[in-house]
């Protein structure tokens, strides 16, 4: 299973094609477009949020309400665009038309791709680097997350993504009951944040960055239940499945590290209180006490949750601006600014949740590949027998 993006940040649309997902997966418009409103939602967002309300069409390989097993065209349109049509036009302009818009941007905003883009197409226009390289694709890839989310549903697989630090501000490592208590408290949290104690003081903590011109980044979580054992490989480097979510995740406009379970605390804890000690009993099988490593060993799934935490940097398009250099006079500038969030960690979230969803799709179907809904859900039920007996 794979997909491939396309469009521009102020092009008309935004459009995936999904390869390979099986035959017979319910799937209708209102299971991506709840995705792409939450991906919206998040204090801290900016104006781009009021003006477009994205919603998907689905333009092939589903009929009926069911897919087909043939390519899905997933399209979302910029309502925008008609701002944007003489200066994103597909066709040649004339030098006058050339003359009447926006003239052609020089000037690279430091923490952005656009001076190494440039350098590596040969771009004098940047607008030709930061129209792509905007975080606006990942509505794109929200939607194809979504059409993951529903395949790992159908097998009773669950995920769910939320905030655990916004700016230096953290969460209490609160216990909850079920990932749907999780998902039911968090939805509703401006920020996305199960401790409801801490939101005020991470809104707080927007404001003040807002006010102040600045951005602020932080920390999100993904979890992941009902994974069977063994999905992913310890045979080769490039089949380990943690391997394939922490490139998903840096991948994500933005985030710069990845840790899973403990993560990068392991450095300082001792052996003993860092692997998980296995046990057995005749319903569950083989568990652990613990999920120290995340969900993961030897580059495989254990059965236990998946959770994997990423690392999102402050949005660097500021109202305070940094200093660049103009590359055609080479002249000092204080960067421009393309509209932008003071934060958009909890929207993050929402992708970080579509990114590790298909990961897992993908590596479920990889291993109990079939063409077909029903034949894959009867291999994985048989699977997770065998190893509850093995």
């Amino acid at each position: 299973m794979r997909y491939l993006t396309a469009g521009e940040s102020h092009g008309p649309q935004l459009t995936a094609i999904l390869e390979g997902v099986p035959a017979g997966l319910s799937l209708s418009v209102d299971d991506i477009n709840v995705e792409l409103q939450r991906r919206q939602k998040g204090y801290g967002r900016g104006r781009r949020m009021q003006i477009e309300k994205d919603t998907v069409q689905i333009k092939s390989g589903v009929r009926h309400g069911r897919t087909l097993g043939s390519p899905i065209t997933l399209v979302v349109e910029n309502n925008d665009w008609k701002h944007w049509t003489n200066i994103m036009a597909i066709e040649p302009i004339s030098e006058e038309q050339e003359n009447n818009i926006k003239r052609k941007i020089s000037r690279p905003r430091p923490g952005h791709a656009d001076l190494n883009g440039a350098m590596k197409y040969g771009h004098r226009d940047i607008r030709n680097v930061l129209e792509r390289s905007s975080a606006r694709e990942t509505t794109i890839r929200v939607a194809a997350g979504a059409v993951a989310k529903k395949i790992l549903k159908e097998l009773n697989i669950d995920v769910a993504g939320h905030v655990i630090e916004i700016g230096g501000i953290k969460a209490k490592n609160k216990a909850y009951s079920s990932l749907q208590q999780l998902k039911s408290v968090t939805e509703q949290s401006p920020v996305r944040c199960f401790d409801q104690e801490i939101e005020k003081t991470m809104m707080n903590q927007i404001d003040q960055a807002k006010e102040n011109g600045d951005s602020i980044g932080g920390i999100v979580e993904v979890i992941v239940e009902g994974l069977p054992p063994g999905l992913g490989s310890y045979v080769h480097y490039d089949k380990k499945l943690d391997a394939k979510i922490d490139q998903a995740i840096v991948s994500i406009n933005a985030f710069k590290g990845v840790e899973f379970g403990i993560g990068f605390d392991a450095a300082h804890t001792y052996g003993s209180k860092v692997h998980d000690e296995i046990i057995w009993d005749e319903i569950n099988g083989y568990t652990r006490k613990t999920n120290h490593l995340g969900g993961f060993e030897g580059g495989m799934t254990t059965g236990m949750p998946v959770v994997v935490r990423g690392v999102m940097k402050p949005i660097p398009t500021l109202y305070k601006p940094l200093n660049s250099v103009d590359i055609e006079t080479k002249e000092t500038f204080a960067a421009s600014i393309e509209r932008s969030d003071s934060c958009a960690v909890p929207a993050a979230s929402v992708v970080a949740e579509s990114v590790v969803a298909w990961e897992l799709a993908h590596a479920i179907l990889e291993q109990f590949g079939r063409d077909q809904m029903d034949f894959i859900k009867k291999d994985l039920d048989q699977f997770s027998a065998y190893t509850r007996k093995f």
